[in-house]
């Protein structure tokens, strides 16, 4: 549904990443209806998880799955962009009930998430923080910042998640600037380190539901990813990553997404 529905809002509204949209759907769900310790009904309860959409171009896989969860209601999906709409291209933590910061600017959302986690560590509670980063959006550097003074504090209540599907806009993230050995750079920050394939939900939910891995470690989560993943002539296509389909493509998509092609 969260991809079928991002798929549709995108063509509706001629705007969006539907590649990203795709890739990160599997994660989403695995940490909504699983995971997070969260409640739609009362979105701001002071000892839920926090979760940070770091890759916040991704807005409509997001929206898709806060609605699905209870947030709001679906209908609302149909307002994704249109003028003075509360679901902007880029999520309002002030507009969108479960949304916990502002993102869009990449590189944002890990130094947000580690003030959550040390705050969290600082007031004695016991929620935790999860941050979706794209991996391209790891060329940034206040990404590596972050990651020193998270293990320096040892926060092993934060959780980062690479949405690794080797696409950037423009061009493979090997190409641009080498992200790998991926996993060992992150040890190498002090982080615990698990891979996972992250169209496996059930395998992503057991790997989350091990956290901490390693007790006073902060963790993170490769998981290993498919740009436009569930529809053929969208799948490791980098020009997925900001295109909106025709009527055409949409149906095609539909039907292929409808038939269980995942």
């Amino acid at each position: 549904m969260v991809r079928m529905a991002a798929l549709e809002m995108v063509h509706r509204s001629r705007l969006g990443h539907p590649g990203g949209d795709l890739s990160a759907a599997d994660i989403l769900a695995a940490l909504y209806f699983g995971v997070l310790r969260v409640n739609p009904t009362d979105p701001l309860a002071p000892d839920r998880d926090r979760f940070i959409m770091s890759k916040g171009h991704c807005s409509g896989a997001l929206y898709a799955t806060l609605a699905t969860a209870g947030f709001f209601p679906v209908e609302r999906l149909q307002e994704y962009m249109k003028p003075l709409s509360f679901l902007n291209g880029h999520p309002d933590r002030n507009k969108v009930p479960g949304v916990e910061a502002n993102t869009g600017p990449l590189g944002h959302g890990l130094p947000i998430a580690l003030g959550a986690a040390k705050a969290a560590k600082i007031m004695g509670s016991a929620w935790r923080t999860f941050v979706l980063t794209g991996d391209g959006e790891l060329q940034e550097g206040s990404n590596w910042e972050a990651g020193m003074a998270a293990a320096q504090f040892g926060l092993d209540n934060l959780t980062v998640i690479v949405d690794r599907n080797g696409l950037q806009q423009g061009d493979r993230t090997e190409t641009t600037v080498g992200l790998e050995p991926l996993a060992d750079r992150w040890r190498v920050f002090g982080w615990s380190v698990r891979e996972v394939d992250g169209h496996d939900i059930a395998a992503l939910q057991e790997t989350f539901r091990s956290i901490p891995f390693d007790p006073g470690k902060p963790n993170c989560v490769i998981a290993r990813t498919r740009k436009g993943r569930g529809v053929s002539f969208m799948e490791d296509r980098v020009e997925w990553h900001h295109r909106v389909p025709s009527d055409e493509e949409l149906a095609t998509a539909l039907r292929e997404l409808g038939g269980g092609l995942q």
